[in-house]
């Protein structure tokens, strides 16, 4: 299939040589037009000239006509030359000599026929004999001309036509190829891709778009750099060439991605879904073998993932079917990598969702549908401590969406970004409400941070004008980090947390023992407490390895003078089992579920200390 407009591009290509082609053999032309004209004019002359000298004829004198027909004879025998023809005129101008040779020259022998005076004749001989030569050198001229113009045309070849040719053909390269692969490109792509959609209306045919990612291409690009990422990228572009049929489009997106189309898979679903099948396994397979990505021989092991979309006729657009084989290879990528997967419409539902959610959780802050609840945490006396803000959504008009839902999303998208801050902000200012109230001026308020917005360059100045902005104590304000977090960037996070320590806000380290924290890590970090994973309290009072593993984290934070806090209570089992291994603060429904900013001087009229008489006696 060739490139779009080529058809036009030739056309200017055959316009410019047939012009080149009409300067060069101009010359040839006007050499050869002057020549022939020149020999008629000649011709014209002579003639001319004659047709005087027929008026003048000598009078009959026998000495005359013999120095006439003496001079006639030595002319004809001097001009004796094969193929040369000349004639003799009588006064009303009829031919009284023959051609010119032995004939002619016999005649002027026996026959005493009145003839015209030598001039003429000698006129008429040099008429006949001088056309000949001016011809012979017109038609040389003119051949000169045409070599010349041919000579010509080879230069203006080399030097105009083929250079403009070849940069014609570097302009379609960068328009239409990928510079590293030779691959066509996304601009290319898109034509074959539309010229394969109108094949299949055509012929009632299946087709298939498969799009193809390579797995941790990114950490081989940042390890080793660019130049031996782009050795692997040619080495999959040309086995890619190698494993597919010829006619089959091979496409470099960019990156890591390709995008294979395959045409005439057949005329039924379930037979064009099978070819498909075996051809995205033929193409999993040529990552079997290693790529030599350096000249040292240096080679690497890399694997691929494929999603794959089906299309017959146009009734999806080119946009929808990349969309979908993206979708089908989000999927593939999601089970684990280097594996294959194809689109259906139980994705495109799921896709078409998260894309309504992000729409409409882009908008929750603007309408209002966010708000912070607050959980109470106790401390072992029963006495309120505070309360960790946790964030909900609930959309107009709709079921709320659960966090664990939205959050997620957030993170993906960025809108962690704008929301984290917001739940900052809210928090702050409610911290400024309380401190106006006796009964609850001392409480605290924790707040959760995502890795994202800790990680953001201005996230300390953020912090910092949100506590001057609010007037908050930043005292009473926890900030709750993940392993995760702190392990990102260790000795980042260290610094940026010793910078919000001088600002006076605490840290507590949330989900603890769900990680992979080191206790050299643990010990660097500026934490105030820990706080225990829910997932170790549910079955602490009846599971063996819970219970011990909860022991010992309580043991560690007390030698390391940090404050513990065990999430998930829900039992009066739990909360004594954790009394009586020394954990001082609890938090979980057993103790206040999480409530509206309203719902909480309701709150603070009940009593719980009741739930603490059993480990107390």
């Amino acid at each position: 299939m060739t490139t779009p407009q080529t058809r036009y591009e030739r056309l200017v290509d055959r316009l410019a040589s047939t012009a080149l082609m009409g300067i060069a053999l101009l010359p040839a032309v006007v050499y050869l037009f002057v020549g022939l004209s020149s020999a008629d004019q000649l011709a014209a002359d002579n003639a001319r000239i004659q047709a005087e000298r027929l008026s003048r004829v000598i009078a009959s004198n026998p000495e005359g006509w013999r120095f006439a027909q003496e001079r006639l004879i030595d002319q004809i025998e001097a001009i004796q030359h094969p193929g040369e023809r000349s004639s003799v005129f009588d006064s009303q101008g009829k031919t009284l000599i023959p051609p010119v040779g032995d004939p002619c020259r016999q005649f002027c022998l026996t026959h005493r026929a009145p003839l015209l005076d030598f001039g003429s004749v000698v006129g008429e001989l040099r008429l006949e004999t001088e056309v000949t030569p001016t011809v012979i050198r017109s038609a040389v001229i003119g051949i000169l001309g045409l070599l010349a113009g041919l000579l010509l045309i080879r230069i203006l070849h080399y030097r105009i036509i083929q250079p403009l040719r070849q940069a014609r053909i570097t302009n379609v390269e960068l328009a239409f190829r990928d510079p590293l692969t030779h691959l066509p490109n996304r601009r290319l792509l898109m034509d074959r891709l539309e010229q394969a959609l109108l094949a299949s209306e055509r012929t009632a045919e299946y087709g298939t778009l498969l799009l193809l990612d390579l797995d941790n291409f990114k950490i081989l690009n940042d390890t080793l750099g660019h130049d031996v990422g782009d050795q692997l990228l040619l080495g999959v572009a040309q086995r890619l060439k190698d494993t597919v049929r010829e006619h089959d489009t091979i496409a470099r997106l960019g990156g890591d991605e390709y995008v294979v189309i395959l045409e005439g898979m057949g005329e039924h679903e379930t037979e064009a879904a099978n070819r498909t099948e075996i051809v995205a396994e033929k193409i999993r397979g040529i990552f079997t073998a290693p790529f030599v990505i350096a000249a040292d021989g240096r080679i690497h092991h890399s694997t691929a993932s494929i999603g794959i979309a089906l299309f017959r006729g146009q009734e999806l657009s080119m946009e929808v079917l990349l969309k979908q084989a993206d979708l089908a290879l989000y999927q593939a990528k999601a089970s684990g990598r280097n594996a294959v997967r194809f689109f259906n419409a139980q994705m495109q539902a799921a896709i078409d969702a998260h894309l309504a959610m992000e729409a409409a959780l882009r908008e929750a802050i603007s309408r209002k549908e966010l708000k912070l609840y607050y959980q109470p945490q106790i401390d072992h006396c029963g006495k309120l401590l505070g309360a960790e803000a946790l964030l909900r959504w609930f959309p107009h008009g709709l079921a709320p969406v659960p966090p664990d839902k939205f959050i997620p999303l957030a993170e993906e998208t960025g809108l962690i970004l704008p929301i984290g801050r917001w739940v900052l902000q809210t928090a702050c200012e409610q911290l400024k409400v309380w401190a106006s109230e006796p009964a609850m001026r001392d409480q605290r308020i924790a707040v959760n941070v995502s890795a994202r917005q800790f990680h953001q360059a201005q996230f300390v100045d953020d912090l910092r004008n949100i506590l001057l902005a609010t007037g908050t104590d930043p005292t009473r304000l926890e900030l709750e980090l993940t392993e995760s977090i702190v392990l990102q960037e260790v000795d980042e996070a260290i610094r940026r947390m010793r910078q919000i320590k001088q600002l006076g806000v605490t840290f507590s380290l949330d989900d603890f023992g769900t990680g992979y924290s080191s206790l050299s890590y643990l010990k660097q970090l500026p934490l105030d407490q820990i706080k225990i994973d829910r997932s170790f309290i549910r079955d602490i009072a009846t599971d063996q390895n819970d219970s011990a593993i909860v022991r010992a984290i309580i043991v560690m934070a007390n030698s390391l003078g940090l404050e513990i806090v065990a999430e998930g209570v829900e039992t009066p089992a739990q909360l004594e089992f954790l009394q009586n291994c020394g954990c001082t603060t609890y938090q979980g429904f057993l103790l206040g579920k999480p409530m509206p900013i309203e719902a909480w001087p309701d709150y603070l009229t009940q009593n719980t200390s009741h739930l603490f008489e059993p480990a107390e006696t």
